[in-house]
């Protein structure tokens, strides 16, 4: 019996802590492992100042004001087994509380839902400064070369495809399971789309778009609310603000003026843990295919409407999608509207597109992967 895991995230976005989460979730509800010898870190914390602040807020403004940057960043790292001496100096350099703390913990199990932490612990494991089996959960559904470690005892990967790109790259078969990406398993719960809609105070009778406002920047919000105004099909719109009290009252402010019989409703919310219920009420999900955003939203079956993916992984995240026939792609503003009214108007194609959502949707990945490992580390 594992007595010891230790999870490890890095807050350079949402999604790699949010897998962690849920992978916590899975392993406290599993009966092999005592919940209170489980534990999850942002190993940012653990990194100095400077570093810290490369990796979260200097990265996140690129996105946002230069993303053809951090786009072109990926694709030059993206070659396999190469530059990696490089980087492992750099990571040695600026995570030694890090490996302070995993040499002073010598848990049983590690899990990684980041690539920073998983090199760091596959350094110690050469060095033997670490005895601890390490797992890789890659929360994206293209593997890229940062992911690629040396001294690891499984990797668990969305995909089929990424499944053979590792294999090719010369990764043993019996150390990939292709899980999907973990997601919180309260998205694996069955409700029912009328009552969810009541709940939040949502018609019925109108397709319902969900927009991840929160994670859109300044202006950007209000350029796709009004790219939705000339829908032509009668739709509301639940925009997410998170903790963006600024954005939510701008957004309340803009739904009051519109009148209740208007083709177009906006309903604003603001930070919510009820996520999966707002999923469960919508029919497409607009924004940018982030991998857990989008594992959320397949698990829901929702079709997606991707603006503006993030050169890099979103991009590719993006290709899988349209490749699997369960999202379109806007690339102009000024069309949006035209191209859900056109897809809304083929109901045969919409409904084939949210059956491969729900065939691609992993809602139980979190679970798989805590049973896959029990069975691992018996």
């Amino acid at each position: 019996m594992l007595r010891k895991v230790l999870l490890l995230s890095a807050s350079a976005g949402a999604g790699h802590v949010r897998a962690a989460q849920a992978i916590e979730k899975a392993f406290k509800a599993d009966g092999n492992v005592d919940g209170r010898e489980v534990h999850h870190l942002d190993i940012l914390n653990y990194t100095n100042k400077v570093f810290r602040h490369l990796y979260s807020k200097a990265y996140i403004d690129l996105v946002n004001k230069l993303p053809e940057v951090p786009g072109w960043v990926y694709d030059k790292l993206d070659k396999p087994w190469k530059n990696e001496r490089r980087r492992l100096a750099l990571d040695k350099l600026n995570t030694r509380p890090l490996v302070k703390l995993l040499r002073g913990c010598q848990p049983d199990l590690i899990v990684c839902t980041h690539f920073l932490p998983a090199e760091i612990v596959s350094w110690l494991k050469a060095k033997e400064r670490l005895q601890s089996r390490q797992v890789i959960i890659v929360t994206d559904f293209d593997v890229h070369a940062m992911w690629l470690v040396h001294h690891y005892e499984h990797y668990f990967v969305a995909l089929d495809e990424a499944r053979a790109y590792l294999e090719a790259l010369g990764i043993p078969a019996q150390k990939i399971t292709v899980s999907g990406i973990p997601i919180d398993p309260v998205f694996a719960r069955q409700k029912e789309k009328h009552q969810m809609r009541k709940k939040h105070g949502l018609e019925q009778d109108r397709t319902t778009i969900l927009l991840s406002a929160g994670g859109f920047g300044v202006g950007s919000v209000d350029a796709l609310i009004a790219s939705l105004l000339p829908l032509q099909h009668r739709a509301q719109v639940i925009a997410v603000c998170g903790r963006n009290e600024e954005l939510k009252a701008r957004l309340t402010k803009l739904a009051g003026r519109m009148k209740p019989g208007s083709t177009i409703l906006l309903k604003p919310f603001g930070y919510t843990e009820e996520m999966d219920e707002l999923m469960v009420a919508s029919d497409l999900v607009l924004g940018k295919p982030g991998g857990l955003t989008t594992s959320e939203a397949l698990a829901k079956g929702l079709v997606f409407v991707i603006v503006n993916p993030i050169p890099g992984q979103e991009e590719r995240n993006s290709d899988h999608l349209l490749e699997r026939a369960v999202a379109i792609r806007c690339n102009n503003l000024p069309v949006l509207s035209y191209k859900i009214d056109k897809l809304l108007s083929d109901s045969q194609r919409f409904a084939s597109m949210q059956a491969n959502a729900r065939k691609m949707g992993r809602p139980n990945a979190a679970k798989d992967i805590v049973d896959r490992i029990t069975e691992l580390t018996k």
